[in-house]
This record gives C-alpha cells, sequence and structure tokens, in this order.
C-alpha cells in the first residue's frame, strides 16, 4: 500500500497510537499547533450526510462513543445529520471551532463540496479501492472555523478513515473482544499539519474465516446470544461484533462458521447487517456461491454428486446467488465433495470445468447487464483440487486463484510465470487452526509471527495479492497473529518487505498496554518480547502432538532448558500483571499472560510426567513427588482455564474449552488426559541401598542392575560424556538421589586436584516428599593443571549407606586436553560435535544482487538465515554466487567421514520446476546439492516425510563429507534456490546423541 504522507515535525513522535501511523492526536494544548476536539470548555461535532452509505453514519456513532470510552462524556462528540438542504449553522445552532466532517466522496455532499470549491484535494483518493484523506482544513463550512475532514475514496475508505481516528484517540480494535481498556483523557487534540493521504490496501480481500468452532466458540455463542433458525445462535447479533472487528483492523472480508450454522438461515439479517456494515461476504472452498454445506442436509435434494445430481445442485446455487445478490460477495466457485472431501477417487477435471462453466453461467443470469469477468469470482486451489489445476484444468482468467497452505502455515503453491498476469489475481489461505492430519491444533495460539511473515511475503512479492484469508478457529487466544496478519495484508510497504515483527509488536504492545504502563518505553518492550517469545516457543511443536518424551530427559539437559524457558516466561508475564491498574489486567490476562501460563503448565505436566517415568525406572523416592506433582499440574490446567471463564462475569465462558493432553492420533480426545505417572514403595529399601546416582546423557544409575548401564562396565560404575577445554557448558554433572527408607551423606572424591567438585558433600533425606529431593554435582576441570593428552578421570562416590549385594559407586569421566591456534576465530569441535547457529557464519558473502538476512527469532532455536530477494533466480554453488561460510576446527577423523545435519524450515516447493534447494561443501570438495522436498508423483499427495516435518517444525537433511586431517577447515552453504531458511547446522563426527532441538551451539573461538 502506498502512503502519502505530509506531516510537520509533530508528527515525528514515537508513540504507535495507530498501528504503523505517526501520532497525529494529542491530550493536552502543549503540544504546538493543535485544535481542539474535546476539552472542558469546547466540543467537536461529527458532520455525516444522511445520504453517505450506512456504514458510514454507523461507524461515525462508533467514533463517538469511542470519545465517550475516552473522555467518560458519552456527549463528548455529538453527531449533525447533514440532509443536504439544511442551514449548516442552524444545524450546528452556533458555531465551532473544530468539527469532524466524514463522508465518501460522490456521496457525500460535504465532501464534494469542499472539493468543488477547492478546498479539499482528492486526487491521490478517488477512484481508488478503500482509500482515504485525512486533512485540517481552515473555514470549510458556514459557522466552522476549522474541520478534521476524512474523505473516502468508497464507503470502506470512509470506514477506514474513521476508525483511524479511533485508533489514534486509544480505542484499540480489540477494545470489546479483547478487553482492551481505552486510556482515560479529560481533553483531546489533533495537529494542524495533518494532511495525509493512504493509498490502496496492499491486498484488495483481507480476512478471516471461523472454523473448527466446537466446542469453544460454539459454545460461548450458544450461551451469549439468542437462537435463530435451525437451532444455531449464529445470528447477526454475534455477527456485528465481528463485523466491526473487522472493520477496526481494515480487513473487510469475511468466510463465516460453518461447522453447526448456515450464515444464510441461521439469521436472515446475517448478510443483511453485513453488507450495511460493509463487510464483504464469501463461503468456504468446500460451500460454493453462498450455499452452506449444511444447508444441503437441510434443503437438498438427493446425493452431493454433481454427475448424478447435476439439475438439483445448480437450483441448490442458483437459489443461494439469489438470496445473497442484493450484497456485496466474492463468489466462491468450483466444487468439492460433502464433507469436506474430494468429489470422488479420482481426477475429476472435466466435471469440474463443467462445475465452473454452469456456474459462471447462473452468476450471468443473476447479474443481467452485467459483465460476468466483473462478478468476483474465486476458486480456492484446496487439497486435492489443487492437482487439477497443475494437470491442466482451465479457469476463465478473471476468476481469482485462491493458494493454500499445508494446513500448517506452509505454502503449497504460489504463481508462476504468466500466471501473475490473470486478471483475477491471486490470494492465499492460511491456517493458525487446523482439524486433520497429522493432529488438530485449535486450543490456544501456537503461532510465530516470524514464520506467518516469511511465508506472506513470499506470497505478496510472487504477486498473490488479491486475497489474504486466514483460518482462525474459534478467534479467541488466536488476537495477536490475527492482529498482525491483517496488518500485514493492509499496509504491507510498511511491515512487509523487511522482517518487522518485532517493531509491530512494540507499537501492538505500546497500543493496548502504554496507558497502562505510563509509556514507559522498557516496560513494553517487555510485554512485546514476552508476546513474540510466547509465539517463537510455542511455534517449535503444537501441544496436541506434544508428549513426555518430545524433549530429551538425559541429552544436552534439553527438557529442563526448554521447561526453565517456559517458567521465566511465565513469571515474566505475571510480574507485569501484577503491576497493571486493575482496568487493564482482563486484556493483559487473555492476550499475554494465560497463553504463557497455560503454555508453562501444559509444559510442566508433559516434561514432569516423562520426568516421573524416567525416576521411577531408576526407583527415585521423588517419582512419587513427581506423579502428585504431574497430577496437581493437570489440575491447574482446568484451574486455569476455570480462571479465564471467570473473568469479566464469565464473558468468555467457554472459549477454553478444547481438548488438548491426550492426543493419540490426529482427532481431538473427548476430555483431557494426564500422561501415565509410576510410583514405587516408598517403605523398602533399594536391594542396593538408598543411596544411587545417575549422570549426563545416562537412564541408568549406580549402584545396582539397569537396563540403562552401559553392559561393557560393572553395576557400580556412571560413566559421563567426555569433558574437554571446550565444552560447553564448561562441565559434567552427576545428580545423587535417594531410592530407599534411610537418610544417607555423601561424599564426592576426585583423583586428582584438577578436578573440581561443586558441592562435594551434602545429605538425601528419605522422608522428603519434594520433586528436588535430590542433588546435582557439577564437574569442571582447571585445564591449566591438566597434563596433555586423553584420561578417564576415576571419581569416588561415598556414602554411610549400605549398597546392599553391590559394591560403593564411581563415576569414569573422560578428558581430553586440547588446545587451537590463537588466531583460529571460529567453531571448535567438542564431543565429537560441532552445533552451528545458522546465523553465526564466519563470512556472509552477498553477489548478483542477492544477499543473505537474518530472521531473528525464527524456527526452534535462535533464527532463520535465508536469501533475498525471494524472488531471485536460480543460484550456482559456486564462489561467484551469495554464499554463507563457516570456519571450523576439528580434531576427529573417523573413517566414515563427517555427517553434517542442515537443520531448514518446514516450508514446501511454491514452485515445483525450481524445487527448494540448498548446496553444502567443506573445504574444497565438490558442492554437493541437495532438494529439500521431494514431491510426490501424485499431484494430490504430502511429500514422504511431511507429517514429521510439520509436527517437528523442521526439516533436516544430513550429507557426508570426507575430513580427512585434523586442524582447521570452512564449511560453505549456499541457498540456490530462495525460500529455503536455514536454522542450524551440525558436524557429527559420532558424538551427536538424540535430542528434539538438536545440540546446542558449541564453543566459538
Amino acid at each position: 500500500m502506498k502512503k502519502v504522507t505530509l506531516i510537520g515535525s509533530l508528527f515525528m513522535a514515537s508513540a504507535a497510537w495507530a498501528l504503523g501511523e505517526p501520532q497525529a492526536f494529542f491530550f493536552n494544548s502543549s503540544a504546538s499547533d493543535v485544535l481542539p476536539l474535546y476539552t472542558a470548555t469546547s466540543k467537536s461535532s461529527l458532520l455525516l450526510d444522511t445520504q453517505d452509505w450506512p456504514g458510514v453514519l454507523r461507524a461515525g456513532q462508533d467514533l463517538s462513543a469511542d470519545f465517550g470510552r475516552v473522555t467518560g462524556d458519552n456527549d463528548s462528540l455529538p453527531i449533525l445529520n447533514y440532509t443536504g438542504s439544511a442551514d449548516i449553522c442552524s444545524l450546528i445552532n452556533g458555531t465551532l471551532e473544530t468539527a469532524i466532517i466524514i463522508g465518501t466522496i460522490g456521496n457525500s455532499s460535504l465532501i464534494d463540496s469542499l472539493v468543488s470549491q477547492g478546498k479539499l484535494n482528492v486526487s491521490d483518493t478517488e477512484g481508488l479501492w478503500e482509500a482515504f484523506t485525512s486533512k485540517i482544513i481552515a473555514s470549510p463550512l458556514p459557522c466552522i472555523a476549522n474541520a478534521l475532514v476524512i474523505a473516502g475514496s468508497d464507503k470502506r475508505g470512509s470506514i477506514f478513515g474513521t476508525y483511524y481516528i479511533s485508533e489514534q484517540v486509544g480505542v484499540s480494535p480489540w477494545y470489546w473482544w479483547a478487553d482492551v481498556e481505552p486510556a482515560a483523557h479529560s481533553e483531546i487534540y489533533v495537529s494542524k499539519n495533518l494532511d495525509r493521504s493512504t493509498g490502496e490496501p496492499s491486498v484488495k480481500y483481507r480476512g478471516f474465516f471461523f472454523n473448527d468452532e466446537q466446542p469453544a466458540l460454539t459454545g460461548w455463542v450458544d450461551v451469549k446470544f439468542p437462537e435463530g433458525l435451525y437451532d444455531s445462535h449464529f445470528v447477526h447479533e454475534f455477527y456485528i461484533k465481528v463485523f466491526e472487528l473487522l472493520l477496526r483492523m481494515k480487513a473487510n472480508f469475511l468466510w463465516p462458521a460453518m461447522w453447526n450454522s448456515m450464515f444464510g438461515v441461521d439469521d436472515p439479517k446475517n448478510q443483511y447487517w453485513a453488507d450495511y456494515y460493509g463487510v464483504i461476504m464469501g463461503t468456504s472452498h468446500t460451500e460454493p456461491l453462498m450455499r452452506a454445506t449444511n444447508e444441503w442436509t437441510v434443503f437438498g435434494n438427493g446425493s452431493w454428486a454433481y454427475d448424478t445430481n447435476k439439475e438439483n445442485i445448480l437450483e441448490f446455487w442458483e437459489e443461494g446467488i439469489e438470496r445473497s445478490r442484493p450484497y456485496e460477495n466474492l463468489w466462491t466457485v468450483g466444487m468439492r465433495g460433502f464433507g469436506d472431501t474430494a468429489m470422488s477417487g479420482g481426477v475429476e477435471i472435466g466435471l469440474l470445468e463443467d462445475v465452473i462453466k454452469n456456474q459462471r453461467e447462473l452468476l450471468s443470469e443473476a447479474f443481467p447487464g452485467e459483465d460476468i469477468t466483473e462478478v468476483p469470482q474465486v476458486w480456492c486451489l484446496y487439497k486435492e483440487v489443487q492437482s487439477y489445476f497443475q494437470q491442466g484444468m482451465q479457469v476463465p482468467d478473471d476468476i481469482t486463484l485462491l493458494w493454500v497452505d499445508d494446513n500448517w502455515g506452509n505454502i503449497r503453491r504460489l504463481p508462476l510465470g504468466n500466471e501473475t498476469d490473470r486478471a483475477g489475481g491471486a490470494g492465499v489461505y492460511f491456517h493458525f487452526d487446523y482439524v486433520g492430519s497429522p493432529v488438530d491444533y485449535k486450543w490456544i495460539n501456537t503461532i510465530s509471527n516470524e514464520r506467518t511473515w516469511e511465508q506472506m511475503h513470499l506470497a505478496y512479492e510472487r504477486q498473490a495479492r488479491t486475497e489474504w484469508l486466514v483460518n482462525i478457529g474459534d478467534l479467541k487466544g488466536l488476537e495477536v497473529p490475527i492482529d498482525y496478519f491483517m496488518s500485514l495484508a493492509y499496509d504491507f510497504d510498511t511491515w512487509g518487505p523487511v522482517n518487522k515483527v518485532m517493531d509491530w509488536t512494540i507499537a501492538w504492545a505500546t497500543r493496548e498496554f502504554g496507558s497502562a504502563v505510563d509509556y514507559n518505553q522498557t516496560t513494553i518492550e517487555e510485554i512485546a518480547d514476552i508476546v513474540d517469545l510466547y509465539g517463537f516457543l510455542s511455534s517449535r511443536k503444537k501441544y496436541e502432538s506434544l508428549n513426555t518424551t518430545t524433549f530429551s530427559l538425559t541429552n544436552y539437559n534439553e527438557a529442563k532448558l526448554v521447561l526453565e524457558q517456559w517458567k521465566d516466561l511465565s513469571d515474566r508475564a505475571q510480574k507485569i500483571y501484577d503491576t497493571l491498574p486493575a482496568a487493564n489486567q482482563p486484556s493483559f490476562f487473555q492476550l499475554v499472560l494465560h497463553p504463557a501460563n497455560a503454555g508453562y503448565i501444559v509444559y510442566d505436566i508433559l516434561i514432569s510426567g516423562g520426568k516421573n517415568n524416567l525416576y521411577a525406572t531408576q526407583r527415585r523416592n521423588s517419582a512419587n513427588a513427581l506423579a502428585d506433582h504431574v497430577n496437581d499440574r493437570f489440575e491447574d490446567d482446568y484451574k486455569w482455564k476455570l480462571e479465564y471463564d471467570s473473568i469479566l462475569e464469565g464473558k468468555w465462558v467457554h472459549f477454553m474449552d478444547q481438548t488438548h493432553l491426550g492426543y493419540f492420533y490426529w482427532q481431538q480426545p473427548m476430555r483431557n488426559m494426564a500422561p501415565p505417572v509410576a510410583r514405587v514403595n516408598p517403605l523398602e529399601n533399594a536391594l542396593s541401598g538408598a543411596m544411587a546416582l545417575t549422570g549426563e546423557q545416562s537412564q541408568g544409575s549406580v549402584p545396582g542392575d539397569s537396563l540403562y548401564n552401559p553392559v561393557a562396565y560393572s553395576n557400580n560404575t556412571m560413566v559421563l560424556p567426555s569433558l574437554d577445554p571446550f565444552s560447553l557448558p564448561a562441565y559434567r554433572w552427576i545428580e545423587v538421589f535417594n531410592r530407599g527408607n534411610e537418610d544417607f551423606y555423601f561424599e564426592v572424591n576426585p583423583t586428582h586436584d584438577y578436578i573440581k567438585v561443586e558441592p562435594s558433600s551434602g545429605s538425601i533425606s528419605a522422608s522428603n516428599d519434594s520433586i528436588w529431593n535430590s542433588q546435582i554435582v557439577e564437574i569442571s576441570v582447571d585445564w591449566s593443571k591438566v597434563p596433555e593428552g586423553t584420561y578417564i578421570e576415576y571419581i569416588n562416590v561415598t556414602s554411610n549407606s549400605s549398597y546392599g549385594n553391590f559394591g560403593q559407586p564411581d563415576v569414569h569421566l573422560p578428558l581430553t586436553t586440547r588446545s587451537v591456534p590463537k588466531n583460529f576465530t571460529g567453531f571448535v569441535e567438542s564431543s565429537q560435535v560441532i552445533s552451528i547457529e545458522a546465523e553465526h557464519f564466519s563470512k556472509n558473502v552477498s553477489q548478483n544482487e542477492t544477499e543473505y538476512v537474518v530472521i531473528n527469532r525464527y524456527g526452534r532455536t535462535l533464527s532463520g538465515v535465508t536469501l533475498f530477494p525471494v524472488t531471485a533466480d536460480s543460484q550456482e554453488a559456486n564462489l561467484n554466487s551469495s554464499y554463507l561460510e563457516y570456519n571450523l576446527y576439528s580434531y576427529s577423523t573417523p573413517h566414515y567421514g563427517a555427517n553434517v545435519t542442515v537443520y531448514l524450515s518446514p516450508s514446501l516447493n511454491t514452485n515445483p520446476d525450481r524445487p527448494l534447494k540448498y548446496a553444502i561443501s567443506i573445504d574444497d570438495e565438490e558442492p554437493q546439492e541437495i532438494q529439500v522436498v521431494i514431491d510426490p508423483t501424485n499431484p494430490s499427495a504430502m511429500p514422504a516425510g511431511w507429517e514429521t516435518s510439520v509436527s517437528d517444525s523442521i526439516w533436516l537433511h544430513q550429507t557426508n563429507h570426507n575430513i580427512t586431517s585434523e586442524g582447521e577447515h570452512v564449511l560453505r552453504l549456499w541457498a540456490t534456490e530462495p525460500a529455503v531458511v536455514f536454522q542450524k547446522l551440525v558436524v557429527d563426527f559420532g558424538g551427536v546423541v538424540p535430542s528434539f532441538l538438536g545440540p546446542p551451539e558449541t564453543y566459538k573461538q
């Protein structure tokens, strides 16, 4: 969207009163060059022409109410309705220092008069789609000294201009849907220098789809709104709240709820009110020509089979067209099988071409005298339908092609070649919610805005700009990603050409909570960071697909660190919540605190459940405390849902009803279930005595027999992973615990004084029922005292406990002293591994008008690195192309070579002629080119490995490299196709152990 903005220095204020907009409205007269809109001694009036669009007049009423929300005076912006013949001075009943005049060019005589008199220049606005001009005009009309004028190019242009004022004075689009409290002000002023014109929105049709709306949204609607026809509560009283939210976000389009409703017949007023408000309606990919799927069940005649029941289906569609014809629609064409399935087992290209041909004939008959190419139509290429197009199916050029993601946020296909020249253009149907394989995800937000930006930036640059539609499930719980998606779609020029997710989030936090924290920038940025980090952590793996073994309990401290991240996030959110005024707490609870703590609870249940199972196999006493902890946290999960239900006297009851624990296949469970837990007998002593220990990267324990102890060692010896000067962290650990009915004292005694243990002794109670009833002992090394070479250090662990039929345990710690040249800069092998975050390159070489850019907080561990521009040609894997370079220092030279695993985003081949590829080399070897995604021969199928890829949010690819010598090496990486996003590289010389996130980054000198 191109914006023309003429502003004075006053507009340079940093406060983000409206997302992406400079501040133009103020709340005291200390700012220079301002006009009063509301003070203790004066108030403006809002002038509207009664001949303007009804939606504009109605939005004006919202603006008047918004002034009341801010000032506390419900008459702070009275509305004056101009009829065209009224005398302005009589209408005003005096004079006004400042008025607000809002109207649509060609529909408002007030606006047209200003234009004809040369007082208002609308050349940058007139004739555009949904644009508006805002300007201060002196002496615009008799008896008015100054006016803030909003002139819309069409009805939504005027409406968006109206809500622009609302947002600037502090009323969030989410004031009702998320209870964002406007700041109270006794005065409102506007800059005298305001003079701006917006261009057209970046994307023409921008909206969302209510889907998968049971149990949450349906349960809420059923208790909050009257019953319409056919036992549905999805009536206009509900939808007008939705329409207002869409328009306040400068969106314009809706696919209505479909699971248990029929938009056009549940309440005959539904579509009337959509049009009245100014919202364009459509129907989903499986509901052609404005008729809901459920309507066929109620009103249809025969089977939903076009080849055998054509005449009845055409009559059904004709009735839908006739019902919706008076209103503004984007007509869905095409057809799918009943119940969101394929039409048949085969590819029905000829049949579907006839479907669309006949649908257009019906539309032509319904709009006599209109060019059918001017009637907006869209064909959604969902699932198997995409294969029809790819196999040559032809549709008229004016029909918009709505490309689709894989239901998990990875766009499957985008326009190619001359497809970008189609009159109907192209769009994207995206998902923030889904029911289906590999698992449903419909509880709360698991969306990374960075990932959304990366995919929608790709779509925008590939000319998919006609329609952006996102599946939002129940709406509540997804407020932040919905708002971000609509911001991108409306004003891509501001938010999209480069990654500005954090800028947007700070602006969002300022708008929603700035007044509550006195616009303290540190606190605002803390709120934004919590929100952004939540998206990063929750998008690693959907809640519904997590289990007790997702994160390793023994390797790399993974589960421990992940749980600590969630606890810290929840604590940070709670800390801010506790400081907020009571009026601001409900919105902060919904938008920030609830998801942070809800996520922490789920992670605690599952990771603690996994620890319980592990501790039980080790026969720890604390297994019982962990079992209790899991049950307590399982109760907390439900109590937290009740907390959500209770806010604002139950305003949002049922929105957290969705089950999310205990999935065994793709479909939702009928009831939440905690993970199974195990207990040990607290009355008996272990056969090996009360004292036991385990070590890093081991599920086993000593003394005593264990399935997990290495068979090469005795059942009294714990072997730790090797340690060298470059190990991160710079220690290894053992954990001493009780598995008996007696207290004990222990000591840890290394053989050499350069081995440091902390603590070196301690006591473990048999009766302590804490989940922390153990002692972590960290073992570190003073490397300045260690002789050159490789050793096994022997560490004795003694206690006053009996060991039964077993001996005293000891610990073996392999040590290797190593060094690297002081002038080396790069990553150093440790424990036969080099792990590198992709953004930590040694060189980023930009050539041929391409470059690698970092996407902060993208992916699973740190960030992503991708090639710009995304429309670049295919790249060669050589030194004349842009590439990334990583310096390595290795010691191992295994005969099988080193395996390098590259972690990549789960993207798909949006251009089947140019599948995603990267190339990799070490030193002077010939680069190996790897195709990331292998498309199936069956165009309806998903790629091999897709379910794992989307479930784990990653593609993993491994190459083998023959590193024959110790020392310095250079790894080079090329994205030979744009849209490849690198996250991490792991060079494995034989030391990698299983984990979800992969080895943490190793030492860099």
